[in-house]
């Protein structure tokens, strides 16, 4: 019973000062920890939405692009590059990425039926290679040398920020597969150097590549060396994977590379003997005449007999590819 009358007076005394004037201490607010709390958590969640939202997006299924018909695409941009030559960057749909793959081209005419035909009222169709990633988003960018005969290139350097191009593809030239050879040599000439370039810019930053890539270069002038200074970053990035020889025909007093046109014996210096079989790839790509001393003429859209010095060197047409 003693326990009991000690509760109830517990209890009544913690009423009568439930009731009484003395004010009662306040507790102190957990408001300010809460907030902080709530800030901490929203900065880490908005942390990882932001640093995971490939994670969440959907993936990209389908290019923008369609191999059976011409698709306009709005100029975004203009990039002078050097005295002859512009980037010319259009706008992909909702923020797409192409999704060429490696190696392939576009071929483009003018959104205008009538703006750009030849002699016999046919539309004019040049083929261009991307010098963009398959995997940039929202763009394609094109690497266009102007030429005084050429109405393609006029044409498309006329075009204004906004103007759209005609474009079809990609079409697919040579399915690049990582490591199945162990030594690739590039020969390329003026504007000739983009495939050259997509599949070194496809395939050098793979992690798990194996291949020694050589490419060899040749312009009139250095003023005409494209893409030199990715070039030369991918080398000095990756420099037990990749070389570079630029080689000039009208070179100025200064120039302490080869000179003249590409010969056998810079071929020989550079380029993995024929003797190593299908472990040595020879990919070729310049002006008509160059391609030709080198390796042949192409037949057309085929890849035509072997010929020129690769063949006097021993290569085979199952080494040789021409773009």
């Amino acid at each position: 019973m003693s326990f009991i009358r000690g509760a109830v007076a517990r209890s009544f005394v913690a009423g009568t000062r439930g009731y009484s004037t003395t004010p009662t201490p306040k507790k102190a607010s957990n408001l300010p920890f809460w907030l902080l709390g709530t800030g901490v958590v929203s900065a880490a969640g908005y942390w990882y939405l932001e640093h995971n939202a490939k994670a969440f997006a959907p993936k990209q299924e389908k290019s923008p692009l369609n191999p059976e018909q011409f698709i306009d695409f709005k100029l975004k941009k203009t990039e002078p590059y050097n005295h002859n030559t512009s980037k010319f960057t259009f706008e992909l749909p909702k923020n797409e990425a192409s999704l060429i793959p490696v190696a392939s081209c576009l071929v483009v005419k003018s959104s205008d039926p009538e703006a750009l035909k030849d002699a016999k009222g046919k539309p004019i169709i040049r083929p261009y290679t991307p010098i963009s990633g398959p995997d940039v988003k929202g763009e394609l960018t094109l690497l266009i040398k102007r030429y005084e005969n050429g109405n393609a290139s006029k044409h498309i350097f006329n075009l204004k920020e906004g103007d759209t191009l005609a474009m079809k593809g990609p079409i697919v030239k040579f399915p690049y597969k990582a490591n199945e050879f162990e030594e690739v040599a590039l020969i390329g000439g003026g504007s000739g150097i983009t495939p050259l370039y997509q599949i070194l810019n496809h395939a050098l930053p793979d992690k798990n590549n194996k291949t020694k890539f050589t490419l060899l270069f040749s312009n009139v002038t250095e003023q005409d060396i494209l893409l030199r200074e990715e070039f030369d970053a991918l080398k000095q990035k990756y420099p037990k994977k990749f070389d570079v020889v630029y080689i000039l025909d009208k070179p100025s007093e200064a120039w302490t590379g080869p000179t003249g046109y590409i010969s056998s014996e810079i071929i020989k210096q550079h380029v993995a003997p024929a003797t190593l079989g299908d472990k040595v790839k020879v990919f070729v790509c310049g002006p008509p005449p160059q391609v030709a001393s080198i390796a042949g003429g192409k037949a057309g859209m085929k890849q035509g007999e072997l010929g020129g010095i690769l063949k006097e060197l021993g290569y085979t047409e199952d080494q040789v590819y021409k773009f």
